[in-house]
């Protein structure tokens, strides 16, 4: 065999192991009966000229709806808050925003009054459209305790019942994105694992905060705990 020819060769033998293992790949995540979608609080006041706003927070809209219509089952997430909420900085006198405090559950992180129930801003970013959305969760709406994670408010034990209900519906895959990648998406697929469920987060289709380190620890935490860091191109 030429050389130019045996060149050729191994170039097609490349491509065809390439193909073979982007087919693969496409197999081992494809979507099935057993997996959910869930979409962690896009809403106003994490996007853009929110009062909590996550830097390219709007952006994700268009691919999350994408995303979307690969799943069967789908479940959406909002933050839900009382006025007075105890995450709120404006709760705590000489306080601010990004400073924390110790409650009776441990190290709370204060925030902007955010997501206030019945606001515009604790609404649905315009341009969501995830029709078939089958529920609706939402969280930290207790005073007292707040809530990142979908599956358990922040005390450590107070269900939200979402583990519940996917167990009901034999559902057992979990594919996570939305706002914010090192709060409510990493805290909810920490839990969901916790759980028993399968965990994978989609990183092009979340955004994050990232205060101190806040971003490289959800992501080192979430690794720790067997959650996978995927792309949307392994879905679309």
């Amino acid at each position: 065999m030429k050389r130019r020819d045996l060149l050729g060769f191994a170039a097609g033998l490349s491509a065809l192991s390439l193909m073979s293992a982007r087919g693969w790949t496409a197999a081992k995540l494809g979507v099935g009966e057993s997996d959910v979608f869930v979409v962690v609080d896009v809403q106003n006041c994490f996007a853009p000229g929110g009062s909590l706003a996550v830097k390219g927070g709007d952006e994700i809209v268009p691919l999350v709806n994408r995303l979307a219509r690969r799943f069967r089952h789908v479940v959406l997430t909002q933050d839900w808050h009382t006025p007075d909420h105890v995450s709120f900085a404006s709760q705590h006198p000489g306080k601010k925003p990004f400073d924390t405090v110790a409650l009776d559950y441990g190290t709370q992180v204060l925030w902007p009054d955010h997501c206030v129930q019945g606001t515009v801003g604790a609404g649905l970013q315009k341009g969501l459209d995830i029709r078939h959305a089958e529920l609706i969760l939402r969280k930290g709406n207790r005073r007292e305790v707040d809530s990142y994670s979908a599956f358990v408010e922040a005390d450590g034990k107070t269900q939200t019942g979402l583990g519940g209900y996917l167990r009901q519906r034999g559902l057992k895959r979990a594919f996570f994105a939305g706002l914010a990648t090192d709060f409510c998406v990493a805290w909810s697929a920490l839990d969901a694992r916790r759980q028993g469920f399968e965990a994978l987060v989609i990183e092009d289709a979340c955004r994050g905060i990232d205060t101190q380190g806040s971003l490289a620890k959800a992501w080192a935490d979430m690794s720790s705990a067997g959650v996978q860091r995927i792309q949307s191109s392994d879905l679309l």
